[in-house]
C-alpha cells in the first residue's frame, strides 16, 4: 500500500466527494477517479459507497479509519526521517571540547552558524583534554576545540595536524561577591580555601604548576573541595564554598550579575589560549563550514571576545 493511496482514502474520507479529493489532491477527477479504481484493485474490495451522496467509506473501511490515519502519518514521517537522515549524513560533524568550553564557546559557534543559514549537524562530545585529543587522533572527532597554557607541553604538535588560535582566555580565582572582600583583606597571609582540581587533568596541572607555586609566601592554600569540571567549581565559588579558579569566558556572566568577583587582583592568574585542532587530509562539508566560521571568529578578535560581547 502506497503513502500516496492512504492519502487519497483520507482525503475523500474528509471532504466527501471525489471531486473535492481530487482537488486536494492537485488531480484532475478522472485521473483521482483511476487512481481510486486503482487502490481498490490493488485491496480487492470497493472501499466507498458511491450510491450514498456525499461519497462515504464503507462500514470495512471506516472500521480502519483511525489505523489508515496512523498508518499515513507513520510513513510520511519516516521519508521525512529519511530524507533528514541523508542530510545529516553529508553534513554531520563530531566536535571535542573541554568542559568548560563545551558550556561557553561551542554552543556559540553553533549559534553562529545557524544565523548564517548553514545546515551542519553537530555532536559535541565534552571531555578533559587528553580525551579530546584521543578522540581527534582515533577519527571518532573531527575537531577538538581545546585550552593550551604557554609552555605548558600539553598540546599536541606536527605535521599531521592544522590548528587555528581562537584567542585568549585566563584562568582566574573567584568567589561569591560578599565573600570576596576577606580574602582582599588577608593582605598576604592567611588560609586561601579552594576548589582542587585532580592532578591528571588538564587544569590540575596549571594549578600546581603555575597558580599554587605563585600564592604570597604568607598565604596557604587549603583545598576544600575538588571537581574536575570547571561549571562545577564556578558553582561552588558562587556559593561560597571556596575560591575557583576558572576561565575567565566561563566566569564572565557570573562576574557581570555579581554572583560571583574576580579576585586576580590579589590571587595569581594563568594565561590560556582557546585553540581548534583538526587532522589533514580529506573533509566533509559540515568540517570545512565550521572551520571557516573558526577563522572568521579569530579575525573578528577571537573566543574570548566573542563571548564578553555576547555574540
Amino acid at each position: 500500500m502506497r503513502l500516496e493511496w492512504l492519502e487519497d482514502i483520507l482525503a475523500i474520507a474528509q471532504t466527501g466527494s471525489f471531486s473535492g479529493a481530487a482537488e486536494r489532491r492537485n488531480l484532475t477527477q478522472s485521473a483521482f477517479s483511476r487512481r481510486i479504481q486503482q487502490i481498490e484493485e490493488h485491496v480487492g474490495v470497493e472501499l466507498f459507497d458511491r450510491s450514498r451522496k456525499p461519497v462515504q467509506l464503507r462500514p470495512t473501511t471506516q472500521a480502519q479509519g483511525a489505523q489508515i490515519e496512523q498508518i499515513s502519518a507513520a510513513l510520511r514521517q519516516l521519508v521525512a526521517d529519511l530524507r533528514r537522515g541523508d542530510r545529516v549524513a553529508s553534513n554531520r560533524i563530531v566536535i571535542a571540547s573541554q568542559h568548560s568550553l563545551t558550556t561557553s564557546l561551542a554552543p556559540r559557534i553553533l549559534q553562529r552558524i545557524q544565523d548564517g543559514a548553514e545546515e551542519v549537524f553537530a555532536r559535541l562530545r565534552s571531555a578533559n583534554l587528553d580525551e579530546c585529543y584521543g578522540l581527534l587522533l582515533s577519527r571518532q572527532a573531527d575537531l577538538a576545540i581545546v585550552y593550551a597554557a604557554p609552555d605548558l607541553g600539553e598540546e599536541l604538535s606536527g605535521d599531521y595536524l592544522e590548528t587555528i588560535e581562537l584567542g585568549p582566555d585566563r584562568l582566574i580565582p573567584v568567589l561569591r561577591a560578599d565573600l570576596g572582600p576577606g580574602v582582599l583583606d588577608l593582605a598576604g597571609a592567611g588560609e586561601v580555601p579552594y576548589v582542587a582540581y585532580p592532578p591528571e587533568v588538564f587544569f590540575g596541572t596549571i594549578m600546581s604548576d603555575r597558580i599554587l607555586p605563585r600564592l604570597d609566601p604568607g598565604r596557604v592554600a587549603l583545598p576544600r573541595a575538588e571537581t574536575a569540571l570547571t561549571i562545577a567549581a564556578l558553582e561552588m565559588a558562587a556559593v561560597g564554598v571556596a575560591v575557583a579558579w576558572v576561565p575567565e569566558t566561563l566566569a564572565h556572566p557570573a562576574i557581570l550579575s555579581g554572583r560571583v568577583t574576580d579576585l586576580s587582583a590579589v590571587l595569581p592568574d594563568c594565561p590560556l589560549a582557546v585553540r581548534a585542532v583538526r587532522l589533514r587530509g580529506p573533509r566533509g562539508v559540515a568540517e570545512e563550514v565550521i572551520w571557516d566560521h573558526l577563522l572568521a571568529l579569530r579575525s573578528e578578535g577571537g573566543a574570548a571576545s566573542d563571548l564578553r560581547n555576547g555574540v
